[in-house]
């Protein structure tokens, strides 16, 4: 096994174990381990395969052709009056997409280029700094769902590692992060850039899920009356994902759904990292470079009584590049009680159903305290 020298560049986790004892444990710092040009994977990171989770079966794993996947202009589905039929085209294919894959790609979604870029710059100037830049200029928070920069979902020493660097920020509600030192400093404008993108991608959000009700011919307000403009929560969380010396014995992200609504998903300087569980495959997905990932996360699965999905994906690594995804996590305040709205499946299929009311917050902590399975376990908690 190839030697490696963390230098002292780690991340600390704590977690509760079997024994229901508090402990601290050292995690390395993936990004580097990559500067080190290793040519072996340090043996934290390697991970067995296994029937709920294969890895290097190729039988397991292929690609998606780009017209399968759901492509939606938002554009047309704001075209109320100028493009009735064209509104409705594109509602409909909103509904089979998102009801088959449990998410789609969105385009023409109004978010500026400028707000964009804006983004991909602070993000890859905060991790162009060394180490000990990022740990002076933004702290990390231990708690169930780690923030600042570090590591989530350790749960033991002897756990298999992701192969990842993360940066998670809460930017709502309004004063949600006082006393947590989360934001970087460095880049100055690094906070300011990120909530210009979050503040107009909530935008989108609401739209979608105003959109998706309607598609699903449901009143238009019975998803998004949930999300409070003042308390409703969106986490920022930034994944690194560094060349890999050995891809077929690591993961990026461990396969999980998303526990949230809804999840909005940017990513740059490389494809091919997302793979979605479909008919017992992982499924590579294409992603055209203009547009974003809308992902149907278990909350929108309970609201909808199983009719919507939230997609069971992972992230695979990759040898000679580098890539950076952001995602926006929109939920409604903790508090709030979520009730399943029966949908009328008029196309006769499994609607799925069987969902009771759940509190928003009691679900989060049930998700984190489990999390990571391998299969998708956690929504079982909101089933009758």
């Amino acid at each position: 096994m190839e030697k490696y020298n963390d230098g002292g560049c780690c991340h600390h986790v704590t977690f509760i174990d079997q024994d229901g004892h508090r402990k601290t444990s050292t995690v390395p710092v993936v990004q580097e381990l990559a500067r080190q040009g290793l040519t072996q994977l340090p043996e934290r990171f390697i991970r067995a395969p296994s029937k709920k989770n294969p890895i290097d079966d190729d039988s397991h794993s292929s690609g998606v052709s780009p017209k399968a996947l759901p492509v939606i202009n938002v554009a047309k589905l704001r075209a109320k009056s100028s493009d009735p039929e064209g509104r409705a085209e594109e509602l409909a294919k909103l509904a089979g997409g998102v009801r088959d894959w449990g998410l789609c790609l969105i385009t023409e979604h109004g978010i500026s280029s400028c707000v964009l870029h804006g983004v991909k710059d602070v993000v890859k100037s905060f991790f162009g700094l060394s180490f000990e830049e990022k740990k002076q200029t933004v702290g990390s928070y231990g708690k169930i769902d780690n923030m600042g920069y570090g590591r989530n979902f350790v749960k033991s020493e002897d756990q298999p590692l992701d192969w990842i660097d993360r940066l998670t920020m809460k930017a709502a509600p309004v004063g949600g992060d006082e006393g947590l030192n989360v934001w970087p400093q460095k880049p100055e404008n690094f906070r300011q850039v990120t909530e210009r993108y979050v503040l107009e991608a909530r935008k989108v959000l609401d739209e979608l899920l105003q959109a998706l009700a309607e598609a699903l011919s449901l009143e238009r307000n019975v998803f998004v009356k949930y999300f409070d403009p003042t308390n409703s929560e969106i986490n920022v969380r930034v994944n690194y994902y560094p060349p890999c010396p050995r891809p077929d014995l690591a993961q990026g992200i461990t396969p999980h759904s998303d526990a949230s609504a809804l999840t909005l998903l940017m990513q740059f300087d490389a494809t091919g990292g997302l793979q979605v569980l479909r008919d017992q495959k992982w499924l590579t997905l294409p992603w055209p470079t203009d547009a974003l990932l809308v992902n149907v996360g278990d909350f929108l699965e309970i609201m909808s009584n199983g009719w919507l999905k939230s997609p069971w994906h992972r992230v695979v690594t990759q040898m000679e590049v580098e890539r950076f995804s952001v995602a926006l996590f929109y939920n409604p305040p903790s508090w709030t009680e979520i009730v399943p709205e029966p949908v009328d499946d008029s196309a006769g299929q499994d609607g799925g159903g069987g969902f009771r009311k759940v509190v928003v917050g009691d679900y989060l902590k049930h998700f984190y305290e489990i999390s990571p399975t391998e299969d998708k376990q956690a929504i079982m908690y909101a089933r009758v």
